[in-house]
Order: structure tokens, then C-alpha cells, then sequence
């Protein structure tokens, strides 16, 4: 029995000693990894956990910078900015949001439409961000909330710097606007890695210049390193790097011209590109209807968003860039060229226009706009008095693919190369194209209407300024640009932006002599624009034009007393001035306006009057309302 119970006595203390030994194994392998542990973080991460702990001290707060200003030639403020009031809340510092805002609404007037913005960019923002409540706070309304400030956490008023552009809708569509940054535009930003310098930043260019040289005026965001305390307040600014303003844009824009070209159309619809053919500056760029700009930097309303939205005008369209038109007979002196040059006609070449042209083989009738025809007419006058028939024999025997390769020389078909984004490349039609498109094989009437304009073709406003601005130039196209310097915000110095050349289309000489004069007789007695040069005291070379918008059946005369307004002819003119040595070439398109030089050339007189002599109009809106020049029936 005692044996035994030793026995057991002895198995014991053999367990016990190995249990012992396990967990001290244990605990001294638990001991060197808690001191490896250690090791790891006071040596090995010693760097990175003290940045860490930095991180939580000192807090890097982003400083804005000043937007670059849009200044036109002669230095009239076209966008600046200025700093003002905003009543701002932070949603995570606030418990209950609709009873904060209705008590701040008993001190400060908080509209609908103010309560509308700020929910549409709480949906926009994190939870952490200030967000604007009201804008445009007065002195005495922000004195009012500093008074009541202890009884809301989360809300403070801010100083923020505000875009606006002065001269309101003048020039619009090319200055464009800036709006509040959304995620889009935080994908192109993260795509360009220049998401970094738009910390704090709210707002960024949203249509033309502003977004087209947004790297320009943006400038480059500054920092504070403050130091804070556990509860988050700022204790002191340990470092600062100021921010760099954005460099201004110094525009080849006259505002002026371009106050007089807007006030020409009156309440009519189209658009007017003018263009310095010596260098390609734009020197008036028209949209109209136009629209306030100011609207959208603070987040349009509602209502004012429906109604520039659901316009019938479209006044938010960049019609310059994005309106597709048929270029009607503007595009017959380009048409005598690809004639000349390729061989298919020389003068004392001529033909007898009956009134009409018909494809060998076919009955059917391709009619002049002048049903009785233009009796002899060789090149030159068919230009001036825009005979269709001469253009239709021609076109055809140019072909289609000829014609089109000559054509596509003088930027149709193509951008330009516009500092501005969005410009449409508009349509030059070819079979391969129409194979493509309509899976259907190309017939030559369709290159006959193209010799006048008509069919597929379809060109932007900005084109037909630059084709006619490479006529005035001899064939050489310069790139068309808004911004002729950049102002350094740091020197002051401006930096040129250099003048280039796109394309030069090799001219005879005599084919070029013989174009020109056809559209300087345009605007003298017998030329369907006559009226227009009458008096002007500098001689024009110019085309009208007038483009179908819906196609009248085969022996029906066109009556635009029966026809709704929207539904009538486009006007358009392409000239330029003075003929001998041009300082201004341009295009005018005049929506359902009727006749080219009725209605679109009266307004390109304002404008090469007030470019060239400085003349002003007397009164605008009787000029709107001239009488049909003499033979302008057809164009």
C-alpha cells in the first residue's frame, strides 16, 4: 500500500515538472516575442510611429490660392474675384441639422433655394467638410450670427474668395465659368495627379477658358503646419508655406467689338467668329442667345438651371464650336478654287445658266435659286451673283473625292485647334463615309448639292471663319486663339503665346486674284450683297450664304411668310476687310434669319465698321431690320 501511494507520489512530481517546464517555455517565449515586439517598434519603426504621433499633433491646413484674372487686349476685367461672407456648417460637429438651420433662419435669411444648395452638396461632400449655407453675407447679418455664435456648435462664418465676371453674359461661351469640384471632375484630378494642390479648393473650371487654362489660373496651394491640442483646436503655427497665385490670362478679345457684335444680333439667334488673319487671335467670338455666367459659381438655382436648360434657344449651347450648320453657298469660293487648281476650269471658261442643271441621263432638275438663270457666267461672276448652276457642272466634274481632299485643307471636316475645349469637327462627306454611316453607295447628285453647300455637309461657325481667313491669308492657316499672353503672378511679366502655323495650301496666284475680286463685287452694285458695302469706305470680300433646314418638294417655291420661323433658311456671310491688306476676317450665321446678305451681313458690317474706323452703330435695333439687298433672293 505504501509502495503504491509512492509510486503515485513519484509519477507526480515527474507530471508536475513537466507541466512546469512547458509553461516556463512558454512564458520565455512569450517574454522574447513581447521584447522583439519592443525591439520592432522602438528601433526598427522607431521613424515611422514618430511620424505618426506628428501626425496627430500637427495638422496640415491648406491655404487656396488667388485664381489668375481674364483680362481682354486692352486690359478690361472679363474675371476676378472677390472675398465674402459665407455662413458655413460642418454636419458631424451638429446633432440635428433642420433645427440648427431653422434657428439660424430666425437670425439670418435662409431661403428655400439656400437650403435646396446645401442638401444638394451635403450629397457631395463628406461628413467632415464646411459646407455653405449662405453666401453673400452682409456685415450686419454676419454681426448678427457672431453675437449668437455660442449657440451653434458646427457653424462659423468664413472669408472665401468668389469668382465673378463683371461684364455678365458678354462673351460667356468663351470665358466660360467655374463651378463646385464633383467626383468627375476628382477623377480627372486624380488621373493628372494634380489632385494634391486642390485640397481646400472648392470650385474649378467648368466651360471654356476657365476650363481650358485651369492649370494656368488655378495656381499652386499653400499649407500651414499648426499644431493642435487633444480636443483638435489649433495651439500654434509651427510652419507655413504661402500659396502661389494663378497666373491671368491676357485674351486677343476687344470687348468692346465684342459689345458691339452681341448687340447686333438683337434678339436673334446664331453666332459670329472674328478672326486677325495676319496671326489667327480671335478678336470677337459670339453666342447668341448668351447667359449669365455669375449663375453657376455659387451652384445655380433650380429654376434658373430649367430655364436655360429646357430653352428652345439653347442659349447654353457653345454655337461657335457645337453648332453644325450647312455652309450653303459661303463654301462656293473654296469650291472655285478646288476648280482651279485641280484644272477643271480656266478662264475665259463659261457657261449659260438656264435656270437649272440635270445630270446626263436624267430628267430630273437641280434648280438655281434664280429660276430664270444668270444668262452668261463665268467664274468670277458666278461667285458675285452666286450662280448654282455653274457650281453644280463643276462639283461633278471634280468629284466628290477630289473635292473633298481640297476642301478638308481649309479646316472643314476638322477642329481648327481652338484653345477651347468642345470644338466639333463638323462633317466633309465622302462614299467611304456615307458606306460607313448609311451603308449605302454614294450617287453623283449628291456631289452636285455638295458644290453649293447643301447635303451632308456641316461646318461650325469657327471653321468658316478660318477657311475665310486662309482665303484673306493666301492659303496659310494660323492656329485661331483667344489667349495672346500669359500673365506671370509672381513678375508680372507676360509670357507671348507664339503664333502657329497649321497648314498652308499651295495657291496660284491668279486663281486666288480671281476669287477675290469675284468676292469683292459681292458687295458692289449687282452682287447679292450690295447693300452691305454700300458707303463702308474700305472694301469687303465677302459670300452669303443661305442653308436649308428643311428641303421643299421639286417644283415648290420656297415662301418664309408660310414657313414656321424656326423652320426657315439660315443666314450666313463669310468676309473680310480692307480687301487689299485684311486686318479682320469673318463668319456670321444668323439662325432661320432668311437671306445671308439681309440679315447676317448687317451685322458683320457693325463689326468690320467698329474694328476698322471705330464707328458705332446708331441704333442697333433699326440696323437689325434692313431692307433685302439688291439680288438677294437666292442668297
Amino acid at each position: 500500500m505504501k509502495g503504491s501511494e509512492l509510486r503515485d507520489v513519484q509519477r507526480e512530481q515527474h507530471q508536475f515538472r513537466l507541466r512546469l517546464g512547458v509553461a516556463g517555455s512558454v512564458v520565455v517565449i512569450c517574454f522574447a516575442l513581447l521584447l522583439a515586439r519592443f525591439f520592432h517598434l522602438q528601433v526598427i519603426s522607431h521613424d515611422h510611429y514618430r511620424t505618426l504621433a506628428e501626425n496627430n499633433r500637427i495638422s496640415l491646413v491648406p491655404i487656396v490660392p488667388n485664381r489668375g484674372l481674364i483680362l481682354d487686349r486692352n486690359g478690361v476685367v472679363l474675371a476676378h474675384n472677390f472675398f465674402v461672407y459665407t455662413l458655413e456648417i460642418t454636419p458631424s460637429k451638429v446633432e440635428d441639422l433642420e433645427r440648427t438651420i431653422d434657428a439660424l433662419a430666425r437670425i439670418i435669411d435662409i431661403t428655400p433655394n439656400d437650403r435646396k444648395r446645401f442638401k444638394k452638396y451635403r450629397e457631395q461632400s463628406h461628413a467632415f467638410e464646411s459646407i455653405p449655407l449662405r453666401t453673400h453675407l452682409t456685415d450686419a447679418e454676419a454681426a448678427r450670427f457672431a453675437v449668437n455664435r455660442f449657440r451653434f456648435p458646427g457653424v462659423e462664418i468664413r472669408s472665401r474668395l468668389f469668382r465673378h465676371y463683371p461684364q455678365g453674359g458678354l462673351g460667356a461661351h468663351l470665358i466660360g465659368y467655374i463651378g463646385r469640384i464633383n467626383d468627375a471632375d476628382l477623377k480627372v484630378l486624380e488621373a493628372r495627379g494634380e489632385i494634391s494642390n486642390y485640397k481646400g479648393t472648392d470650385h474649378i473650371g467648368k466651360t471654356g477658358l476657365e476650363q481650358s487654362y485651369e492649370h494656368v489660373l488655378h495656381g499652386t496651394t499653400g499649407f500651414q503646419q499648426v499644431e493642435i491640442d487633444a480636443n483638435g483646436h489649433a495651439v500654434r503655427v509651427l510652419s507655413s508655406m504661402p500659396p502661389i497665385p494663378g497666373d491671368s490670362l491676357i485674351l486677343s478679345i476687344d470687348s468692346k467689338l465684342q459689345d458691339v457684335a452681341e448687340k447686333a444680333f438683337g434678339n436673334r439667334r446664331g453666332a459670329l467668329v472674328a478672326l486677325d488673319p495676319s496671326n489667327g487671335e480671335v478678336l470677337a467670338f459670339v453666342s447668341m442667345p448668351t447667359f449669365d455666367p455669375n449663375l453657376f459659381v455659387d451652384g445655380i438655382d433650380p429654376e434658373n438651371w430649367k430655364r436655360l436648360n429646357e430653352s428652345v434657344d439653347k442659349p447654353l449651347i457653345n454655337r461657335p464650336l457645337r453648332g453644325l450648320y450647312p455652309p450653303g453657298s459661303t463654301l462656293k469660293p473654296f469650291v472655285a478654287l478646288a476648280g482651279l487648281e485641280n484644272g477643271k476650269r480656266a478662264p475665259p471658261f463659261s457657261i449659260a445658266d438656264p435656270g437649272y442643271f440635270m445630270l446626263p441621263g436624267s430628267a430630273h432638275r437641280y434648280r438655281d435659286w434664280k429660276p430664270e438663270g444668270h444668262g452668261r457666267v463665268d467664274m468670277q461672276r458666278a461667285i458675285t451673283v452666286s450662280c448654282d448652276t455653274f457650281f453644280y457642272g463643276l462639283a461633278l466634274e471634280l468629284g466628290i473625292d477630289r473635292l473633298a481632299g481640297f476642301l478638308s485643307h481649309f479646316s472643314f471636316g476638322k477642329p481648327t485647334g481652338i484653345d477651347i475645349e468642345g470644338e466639333r469637327s463638323g462633317l466633309l462627306p465622302t462614299p467611304e463615309w456615307k458606306q460607313k454611316r448609311w451603308k449605302q453607295k454614294w450617287f453623283p447628285g449628291e456631289t452636285v448639292i455638295t458644290g453649293i453647300g447643301q447635303g451632308y455637309t456641316l461646318v461650325t461657325p469657327m471653321q468658316l471663319a478660318h477657311a475665310t481667313a486662309m482665303l484673306a491669308n493666301n492659303g496659310t492657316a494660323l492656329r485661331p486663339h483667344l489667349v495672346t499672353g500669359i500673365r506671370k503672378s509672381g513678375s508680372g511679366t507676360i509670357e507671348p503665346v507664339p503664333i502657329e502655323t497649321v497648314d498652308h495650301v499651295s495657291l496660284r496666284p491668279e486663281h486666288m486674284a480671281l476669287v477675290k475680286q469675284g468676292m469683292l463685287d459681292v458687295t458692289r452694285p449687282g452682287g447679292t450683297a450690295a447693300s452691305v458695302g454700300a458707303g463702308a469706305g474700305y472694301n469687303i470680300a465677302a459670300k452669303t450664304g443661305t442653308a436649308q433646314v428643311v428641303g421643299i418638294k421639286q417644283g415648290e417655291k420656297y415662301d418664309e411668310k408660310r414657313i414656321s420661323e424656326r423652320l426657315r433658311d439660315h443666314a450666313l456671310f463669310i468676309a473680310y476687310a480692307p480687301a487689299e491688306n485684311p486686318r479682320i476676317a469673318l463668319a456670321v450665321i444668323v439662325e432661320n434669319g432668311g437671306h445671308g446678305g439681309s440679315a447676317a451681313g448687317p451685322i458683320a458690317r457693325q463689326v468690320m465698321d467698329y474694328y476698322l474706323l471705330g464707328k458705332l452703330p446708331e441704333k442697333t435695333e433699326e440696323k437689325n431690320a434692313v431692307a433685302p439687298a439688291l439680288e438677294e433672293t437666292g442668297d
